[in-house]
């Protein structure tokens, strides 16, 4: 798999990282949002709050995560060079961060234009990130199951924010859907069609790399991405036309691809050739034991009613799918993406003159364990607050707060450490043809 990476090809260190110091700030504001809102954003899965609450994770923290990895990602796993991607990176994140406060305050007040706007801003830098990156890819053979998933990933990144305007456009009252349905097609796409299909091109890479596991089997690695786009392309029709038997037949075979997908990773992992595990590899067992066990909860809510009816069920199945794996290993893929930029940069900056610091020195491991902890806890206080939201929204709220200011003092400290030793690269090379001056 190594081999897959191009490393000359990497983006300046701006522009990916934009979008990852920007998703800490949407945890924060999703942790105020518990504080502010309290038990009654519990009461249902569709209060506003609960609603602002997904999108700020969804829309803001994730999405920011996904798409600023992207940006680093095609050009060195495939060999698709994203034409001008400083300038790319700058109005993509604009529109993104933009439109994710707009959608959330459009949930929490109801005001029309904040949907309309919300709308037009998320569409639009989506739109323009899926015409730069369908570009860079176009031509690129499929040569491996990475470059197959990406390229399928990003139809379902257009699905997904293509479906979820319509019905923005429903709650500003332009238009008139069928808002129930189109909402669990919505759902079903941003973390099936783009999320998992992204996640799996990524991991197919990352875990045995990073993690020094086996690689996946080609026969899984072969047909995973084209199976489940094809799966949840049927369910999607199935579910649109009203057809309830087929329709919950295909989303049971979605969710046990899903799952498929989430034990063998874990299985992998188990066979790690580390002595120890590092953070990362808790995030990632953390988050795939979570899809898994979201996973089996909604299979059986599909088959027993009894469940499905029971309003504690859909927001434990929320919290253990958004919080547990989608936060999880948005994370854990920071604590690798990120010390991996700042050593990239400064090893191509330093030109062999300086040395770039270790990946290791570049965020403190001890922090890096105790903001994990903390994520931890703010994970296990969510949960809990699903059965119990008198008790654990308020501890629940600081707990998310605390861990995403963790994570945010994490990331600055990287950046604080690309800047000065590029300063010192700066000054050196300054000093440099004074020192070869004559004797």
């Amino acid at each position: 798999m190594q081999a897959l990476l191009s490393f000359d090809q990497a983006p300046p260190f701006a522009a990916p990282f934009r979008f990852f110091l920007t998703a800490p700030l949407f945890a924060l504001l999703a942790g105020m949002l518990l504080l502010w809102s309290g038990p009654e954003l519990w009461a249902s899965r569709w209060t506003p709050a609960a609603l602002a609450l997904t999108h700020l994770i969804s829309a803001g923290f994730m999405l920011q995560v996904m798409l600023g990895a992207m940006i680093q990602i095609l050009p060195v796993v495939a060999g698709a060079n994203i034409a001008q991607p400083l300038l790319l990176a700058t109005l993509v994140h604009v529109a993104l961060t933009s439109g994710a406060l707009l959608l959330a305050a459009g949930f929490l007040t109801s005001e029309p234009l904040a949907f309309r706007l919300a709308a037009l801003l998320l569409g639009s830098g989506v739109a323009l990130f899926l015409g730069a990156a369908g570009h860079a890819l176009y031509g690129v053979a499929s040569s491996n199951p990475t470059i197959r998933g990406m390229k399928m990933a990003l139809p379902g990144l257009g699905m997904t924010v293509g479906l979820g305007m319509l019905l923005a456009m429903a709650l500003a009252g332009s238009l008139t859907v069928p808002l129930l349905q189109l909402t669990s097609i919505h759902l079903a796409w941003g973390f099936v069609g783009w999320s998992v299909l992204l996640l799996a091109s990524v991991a197919f890479v990352v875990v045995p790399m990073f993690q020094i596991t086996p690689p996946y089997p080609a026969w899984f690695t072969g047909r995973f991405a084209g199976s489940l786009l094809a799966l949840l392309c049927l369910w999607s029709i199935a579910a649109g036309a009203g057809w309830e038997w087929p329709a919950a037949l295909l989303a049971d075979a979605v969710l046990l691809t899903v799952a498929a997908l989430a034990v063998l990773t874990l299985q992998l992992q188990s066979r790690s050739k580390r002595t120890r595990f590092d953070a990362t590899q808790h995030y990632w067992r953390l988050a795939m034991l979570c899809t898994l066990a979201s996973c089996v909860l909604s299979l059986a809510a599909n088959h027993l009613p009894v469940l499905a009816e029971e309003q504690e069920w859909s927001l434990l199945c929320g919290v253990l799918a958004l919080f547990g794996g989608g936060l999880s290993v948005m994370i854990g893929m920071l604590y690798k993406i990120v010390p991996f930029l700042v050593w990239l940069h400064l090893q191509n900056l330093g030109g062999g003159r300086v040395l770039a610091p270790n990946m290791n020195k570049v965020i403190a491991a001890r922090q890096i364990d105790r903001q994990m902890y903390a994520h931890f806890l703010a994970l296990a206080l969510l949960l809990a607050t699903a059965f119990w939201p008198g008790y654990f929204s308020y501890p629940a709220g600081l707990a998310l707060l605390l861990a995403n200011a963790w994570l945010l003092r994490n990331l600055l400290t990287a950046r604080a450490c690309y800047r000065q030793q590029r300063l010192k690269i700066a000054i050196r090379a300054a000093s440099t043809p004074a020192e070869q001056g004559p004797r």
